[in-house]
C-alpha cells in the first residue's frame, strides 16, 4: 500500500513540474525573455484593384457550314484541325446540273436580248415613218409597248442567270473567315441536301479570340466610368487553378442588361491569342484590372492581425513591438494596402501567439513557422 502512495506522489510532483515549465514558456515575451520573430518592412508602391470572375473562351466568329444546294460531294479539301485562310476551298459539290441550267438561262437571255434589239430597230423605223405620215400613230404606239415588254423579258432572263450562277457558286464552298476547322464530318460521295440538316464543316476564329465573363452588378460603378473614359482595362486569363496565367487582353464592352436571376452583367474581353493557348469553350479564371492605387503603403498580408473587426500590426521600434491599429484596403495576392502606418516601418511577421503590446523582441535570421492560432489580439 505504501508503495502505491509513493508512486502516486511522484506522478503528482512530475505533473506539477511540467505545468510550471509550460507556464514559464508561455510567459516568455510577456514579461520574460524577448520574443524571437521575423520582420517585414512597409513599402510605398502601386497596387492594382482587380475583379475576379469565371469566364468562357468564346470565338468572335463560329460557323457551322451547311450545303445550300442538293448534290454529291466531289471533294473535301480541308484536313482535320487545319488552320485555313479566308476564301480557302473547303468542300466541292457536283456542279454539273447547275452549270447546265445556267447555260440554258444564258441562252434564253441571249435570244431575248436579240429580240429586244430587233424591236428597238423596228421602233426607230416606225418613228421615222410616222414622221413622214407613212404609218398610223397606233402602229408606233404598239411598237413602243413591244419594246418595253422585251426589256422586261430581258430583266427576267438576267435574274435567272444570276440565280443559276449563285447555285453554281454554292457548289464551291470556301472559308468565310480565317480560323481552325474541326473534325471531318463528310466524305466524298456523300449526298447532301439544302435543308441544312447536314453540317459539312465547323470553323472557329482563334486569332483574335474573346472571353465572356460575369461581373456582379455592385461593381458596375467601378467599371462603367472607366469605359466611358475609353480606358484600356487589362484582363488576365488564368487556368482552372488560378495559378498559371494563360494570356493577357483588354476589356471590350459590357452587356446592355443585367441578368436579374443572378444579379450579374456579362462582359467581353479580347485576346490576341497568338500562341493559341486559349481554346474555344474553355473555362478560365479572369482578373479585370479596374484601377491602380498610386503611392500606397503596402505590407505583407501575413503581418496583419485581427481582433474582431479591428485590424492591427506590431510596429518594431528599438526592439519593442508596438501594437498599431490600421485600416486594411485592397489586397492583391500576399500584399495589402493599408493606412495607419508609414512606408519604412518595420513590422512583426511571425510569433504572434507570443506578442503583446510593448513586448521585447529579437529579430531572428531564420524563418519562424507562422502561428495558425495567433489571429486575435492577446
Amino acid at each position: 500500500m505504501l508503495l502505491i502512495f509513493a508512486v502516486a506522489f511522484l506522478l503528482i510532483l512530475r505533473h506539477h513540474d511540467d505545468t510550471t515549465n509550460a507556464a514559464a514558456s508561455r510567459g516568455r515575451g510577456a514579461g520574460g525573455g524577448p520574443v524571437a520573430l521575423t520582420t517585414a518592412t512597409a513599402k510605398q508602391g502601386n497596387l492594382g484593384v482587380y475583379l475576379d470572375a469565371i469566364g468562357t473562351v468564346t470565338p468572335v466568329y463560329t460557323s457551322s457550314i451547311t450545303s445550300q444546294v442538293n448534290g454529291v460531294i466531289m471533294a473535301v479539301h480541308y484536313k482535320e484541325g487545319q488552320i485555313v485562310r479566308k476564301g480557302e476551298a473547303l468542300v466541292d459539290i457536283d456542279s454539273r446540273p447547275y452549270r447546265a441550267t445556267l447555260l440554258q438561262a444564258q441562252g434564253t437571255l441571249e435570244r431575248d436580248e436579240n429580240v429586244l434589239s430587233q424591236a428597238k430597230m423596228d421602233l426607230d423605223r416606225y418613228r421615222a415613218a410616222w414622221a413622214r405620215d407613212a404609218i398610223p400613230k397606233q402602229t408606233l404606239d404598239d411598237q413602243e409597248k413591244l419594246v418595253l415588254q422585251d426589256e422586261g423579258l430581258v430583266k427576267i432572263d438576267q435574274g435567272t442567270v444570276q440565280f443559276d450562277q449563285i447555285q453554281v457558286d454554292y457548289c464551291h464552298i470556301t472559308a468565310p473567315f480565317a480560323g481552325r476547322v474541326g473534325l471531318r464530318l463528310v466524305d466524298p460521295g456523300n449526298v447532301v441536301q439544302n435543308t441544312g440538316a447536314t453540317t459539312l464543316v465547323v470553323i472557329t476564329q482563334l486569332q483574335p479570340i474573346t472571353i465572356i465573363f460575369t461581373l456582379p452588378e455592385d461593381y458596375l460603378g467601378q467599371v462603367q466610368p472607366r469605359l466611358r473614359q475609353h480606358a484600356n482595362l487589362a484582363v488576365d486569363a488564368f487556368d482552372r487553378t488560378a495559378q498559371k496565367q494563360i494570356a493577357s487582353g483588354t476589356l471590350l464592352t459590357l452587356d446592355n442588361q443585367i441578368d436579374t436571376t443572378t444579379g450579374t452583367v456579362k462582359a467581353r474581353a479580347s485576346f490576341a491569342n497568338k500562341d493559341s493557348l486559349l481554346f474555344p469553350n474553355e473555362f478560365v479564371n479572369t482578373r479585370l484590372l479596374v484601377n491602380t492605387l498610386q503611392g500606397a503603403t503596402l505590407v505583407p498580408t501575413s503581418a496583419i492581425q485581427h481582433n474582431g473587426a479591428v485590424a492591427f500590426v506590431y510596429v518594431i521600434q528599438n526592439n519593442i513591438a508596438h501594437m498599431r491599429t490600421i485600416q486594411a484596403g485592397v489586397t492583391d495576392g500576399n500584399t495589402t494596402q493599408v493606412t495607419g502606418i508609414n512606408p519604412g516601418d518595420v513590422l512583426a511577421d511571425s510569433s504572434f501567439d507570443k506578442l503583446q503590446d510593448k513586448s521585447k523582441i529579437v529579430v531572428s535570421s531564420k524563418p519562424i513557422p507562422a502561428n495558425t492560432s495567433g489571429s486575435s489580439a492577446p
